[in-house]
């Protein structure tokens, strides 16, 4: 069977991208509630948004050290929305939801990797986003990190996040192997808003780096 790598686009402000990135065959749009962001949308817009997608185009909603109230309120609107958590949320809180989630994971300025029983706190965490941020922050800084520090293989799907663009995706999937490749500032021309010509290299980078894995 081919393998096919995921991809999501995070940041996503303006209903024409979201539309293009389903277009080009995204799996995934990520949406940033944290008004600390370039990148921040209220939950309101993004579900004018979210509604208006594909039911197999998966909306993840970004949030950092969240309210129980901030984090429901947005899962009301969307139903369909898969939470991923940026901060310091312990896996109880994460899992308090009733749903699966994504739990984001900083590696910047040195922090080292998790142990594989950290992890397994987050009990009903279907992934985990590996970026460059430091530890308990967003990501979308555009730096990647030592893809080489992932190490082995971990017991649930692995999000490759930091600074991936068209130049360097192919080479994260040869290395890694991830889930899925997550990309953000990569395919800007300003945060927040999306670079239609990025965009579409950046799809046909990471189908050309599947195709190279088969041969």
């Amino acid at each position: 069977m081919a393998r096919r790598t995921r991809v999501k686009i995070c940041g996503i402000t303006r209903l024409q991208d979201a539309h293009l990135a389903q277009e080009l065959g995204v799996d995934s749009l990520g949406f940033v509630f944290v008004p600390a962001s370039a990148r921040h949308v209220i939950a309101e817009d993004a579900a004018v948004i979210v509604n208006q997608l594909s039911p197999f185009v998966t909306p993840v909603g970004l949030f950092l050290n969240p309210t129980v109230e901030e984090v429901q309120h947005a899962l009301n609107l969307m139903p369909s929305m898969v939470p991923q958590f940026h901060g310091q949320e312990s896996g109880e809180f994460c899992d308090q939801f009733g749903r699966p989630y994504l739990k984001a994971i900083g590696v910047g300025a040195g922090k080292p990797m998790p142990e594989e029983s950290e992890l397994r706190a987050f009990g009903q965490a279907i992934g985990f986003l590996f970026d460059s941020n430091e530890p308990g922050q967003l990501g979308g800084t555009g730096h990647a990190f030592d893809w080489a520090r992932l190490g082995e293989k971990m017991h649930k799907p692995l999000i490759l996040a930091g600074g991936l663009n068209v130049h360097n995706v192919a080479q994260a999937i040869k290395q890694v192997a991830p889930f899925a490749v997550d990309v953000s500032s990569g395919v800007e021309q300003a945060k927040g808003i999306k670079d239609s010509e990025a965009m579409h290299a950046f799809m046909a980078a990471v189908r050309h780096a599947d195709e190279q894995v088969l041969e």
